[in-house]
């Protein structure tokens, strides 16, 4: 009854097309795995087949399964958003090979060697409560008695420096051969960057009421990509609420550009967040009162061929001012050509 179950998605062509599929890739990761970090070869293939599924099934079988890695995770007790230190310490731990694997709340199962800044960078932010493991080995090497609890080891305390403690690292970690390499991801054709986001409000419609601009929190241009999959996603841009109140006119301006943006470009997805936290319905948090004048209200972009984030900061900006009446014109459930 077990075999039936396991192989049940054996039964149908298309359920086999996809095995054969995640076997090939399997095979073709595993053949370097031996020499190479496992977070180095999905940074450098930027496969698109390598979607954070079929990272997670990887995970298990070539790291635990057949290289015998340690591993030890945590739920963060706090937000991380200085990565590049973090880098920098991991990359003094010559003596073991380390991978780190983080759930993103929006892109799912991220994967990067923790000693390399461009590939720990794809993380983003870690956020506090997600989940976060660390995967401690030798590539090839047995690691077993002495060897296999200096791995455990690396894995906590890979953990606590993640979460901001101070650790004493053994010298057993810091001495060896698993230093780091030059990782360079192979451009796609067609790949664009994303444009600089300006901080000038759009240009007001006409009879539309002026309003003064507010600073805006700057943020680097460029989408940070991910370990494990296609998508990649913005850095979280600001916009400040400029109207009195962030009433439920703004709330349906806002839903309407976003849905704009949405219909130009339906591979791309937006995510809106407040006070650190991301919002799945404006309205179940946006209602008056709530957010009032001055306050900052973000957003992010995530996907391939990541465009037009500078067009869609300037219409949430009106949207959040009082010119959003320009975005409730038009017939009812009707969907604005603004991109």
């Amino acid at each position: 009854m077990a075999d039936a179950v396991n192989l049940e998605v054996l039964s149908t062509r298309t359920g086999f097309n996809s095995a054969v599929r995640h076997i090939k890739k399997t095979m073709e990761v595993s053949s370097g795995l031996e020499f190479t970090n496992l977070g180095d070869i999905v940074y450098e293939k930027d496969d698109d087949e390598l979607t954070s599924n079929r990272i997670g099934l990887m995970l298990r079988m070539l790291l635990v399964d057949k290289l015998g890695y340690k591993s030890a995770s945590t739920n963060l007790t706090e937000t991380v958003d200085d990565l590049s230190v973090l880098a920098k310490e991991f990359g003094k731990w010559n003596g073991v090979d380390l991978i780190a694997a983080y759930h993103h709340p929006e892109l799912g199962l991220l994967i990067a060697n923790p000693k390399v800044e461009e590939e720990l960078s794809g993380f983003g932010e870690l956020r506090k409560r997600e989940m976060l493991v660390i995967y401690a080995g030798l590539l090839g090497k047995e690691t077993s008695g002495t060897a296999g609890e200096n791995c455990q080891k690396a894995a906590s305390l890979a953990l606590r420096l993640f979460e901001g403690e101070k650790v004493t690292v053994p010298a057993a970690l810091t001495q060896g051969k698993f230093t780091t390499k030059k990782v360079s991801k192979p451009k796609k054709a067609g790949e664009t960057k994303v444009a600089p986001v300006k901080t000038k409000a759009a240009k007001p419609k006409p009879g539309a009421k002026k309003t003064a601009a507010a600073p805006v929190k700057k943020a680097a241009a460029t989408a940070v990509a991910s370990s494990a999959g296609p998508s990649k996603m913005t850095p979280r841009y600001a916009v400040v609420v400029q109207n009195e109140l962030f009433h439920n006119g703004n709330v349906e301006a806002w839903k309407k550009i976003v849905a704009s943006y949405k219909a130009k470009h339906p591979n791309l997805q937006v995510f809106i967040y407040y006070e650190g936290e991301r919002i799945l319905d404006i309205n179940s948090l946006f209602k008056w009162g709530k957010v009032k004048h001055g306050t900052a209200i973000e957003f992010a972009v995530a996907g391939d061929q990541i465009q037009d984030v500078a067009k869609l900061q300037r219409y949430l900006y009106q949207g959040a001012s009082q010119m959003f009446e320009a975005f409730l014109r038009g017939p009812v459930n009707s969907v604005l050509k603004l991109f």
